[in-house]
């Protein structure tokens, strides 16, 4: 049975941080790109970033370049979101989502070639 269990969500301040997990079971995790992606309240789910599954490469929104970091262990079979400098529009339920490579022929952002999808970790950021 295939789950991803997000964590690490909650309430910041803003310019504050937060890091989010990704606990993966039940697929090859190590085979798999894998993503963050968000949806705020009446707004259409949004892409945030993307890594490889060997973490040679990583992608982000524009939004939240040079703020957000993914990252994943293969060993533990985990993927991470380091979120600094937090904004209110950063507020929103975060999904974590595993795509096969071989799908990825329309990058990271095509949300409806992902296979895998976690429940959601609510992020509020606010003063």
């Amino acid at each position: 049975q295939v789950q991803l269990v997000e964590s690490g969500g909650g309430l910041a301040q803003p310019g504050g941080s937060l890091r989010l997990s990704c606990a993966a079971s039940g697929f090859s995790f190590s085979t798999y790109g894998m993503s963050w992606a968000r949806q705020s309240p009446g707004k259409e789910l949004e892409w945030v970033a993307g890594i490889y599954s060997d973490s040679a490469e990583t992608y982000y929104v524009e939004s939240v370049e040079g703020r957000f970091t993914i990252s994943r262990d293969n060993s533990k079979n985990t993927l991470y979101l380091q979120m600094d400098n937090l904004k209110p529009e950063d507020t929103a339920l975060y999904y974590c989502a595993a795509i096969s490579e071989l799908r990825l022929r329309l990058g990271f952002s095509a949300l409806s070639e992902y296979s895998y999808w976690g429940q959601g970790t609510q992020v509020t950021v606010s003063s």
